[in-house]
């Protein structure tokens, strides 16, 4: 075991918050298999992604990383208990306060674990922004961004910083573009088109995960929060349907957004 030492900050005090998505774990590629989740597909890909968490946990375990808080950031949950791997806290179910739930200035760094690229995303697989349904996308002071900034923003205003990415090819890309080359990408597979993708080997991903974890914690030093500046300029685009069975309109909405953890709510 390796010992990762960051200046300022004790190994007893290492604390580390993981945001869990369904779209980016290995396997994944269909909707199908993220949309309806007591499906045998979506059952399946559940299990997917309780083992590229497992990999994560051990990894961060491994860096000495001594409290690790997992959430399960599906929209519908995609957790299953009894696959839970030991050493993390995991926080499942709906309602629940706050759009981070149990984040705060007490943690060293978080990892994006399943995520996926921005609604628009060429290769990007399954790529949406909150809704795939209703094709949302959304502007922060003029930049586009997808959930990879949206977390990462309420994480940044708790000083918090992301410093692991996991998902396909063009999540990794997207993390770079937001957070910079310090902070970890671990591809697990790469989108053709939105449901067409080149899947990797669970042995080798889930390998890339521990290791991508260890080196995460490595990283933190030379990660930096991701910040928006308040007032926030926002704009958001959607789909509006007249009928179940027609086409769907494209609206926008503008606004200013003065706090980010109400981010979601616009």
């Amino acid at each position: 075991m390796v010992a990762c030492f960051i200046p300022g900050l004790a190994a007893a005090q290492l604390r580390i918050y993981i945001v869990t998505d369904l779209e980016g774990a290995s396997g994944v590629y269909q909707f199908a298999q993220t949309r309806e989740a007591e499906s045998p597909l979506g059952e399946k890909a559940k299990e997917y992604l309780m083992g590229d968490i497992a990999a994560v946990v051990r990894g961060l375990r491994a860096a000495n990383v001594t409290e690790i808080v997992v959430l399960d950031g599906h929209g519908s949950q995609a957790f299953v208990p009894h696959l839970m791997e030991p050493g993390a806290k995991y926080i499942t179910g709906k309602p629940r306060p706050g759009p981070l739930t149990g984040l705060d200035e007490s943690f060293a760094g978080m990892i994006q674990l399943g995520a996926h690229a921005m609604m628009g995303t060429p290769d990007g697989l399954l790529a949406h922004t909150q809704s795939s349904r209703t094709e949302n996308r959304y502007w922060y002071n003029g930049v586009e961004s997808g959930e990879l900034a949206q977390c990462a923003a309420i994480a940044g205003h708790y000083g918090v910083p992301t410093i692991m990415v996991t998902g396909d090819e063009a999540t990794c890309q997207e993390a770079a573009k937001f957070f910079g080359s310090n902070c970890v990408t671990v591809a697990v597979k790469r989108g053709i088109t939105r449901e067409a993708a080149v899947l990797y080997p669970f042995d080798e991903t889930r390998q890339a995960l521990y290791e991508g974890a260890r080196r995460a914690v490595a990283a933190i030093a030379q990660c930096q929060p991701y910040k928006l500046s308040v007032p926030i300029q926002a704009k958001k685009e959607y789909l509006v349907f007249d009928s179940p069975s027609g086409p769907g309109r494209r609206i926008s909405n503008e606004g200013t957004i003065e706090d980010v953890l109400k981010l979601p709510d616009f």
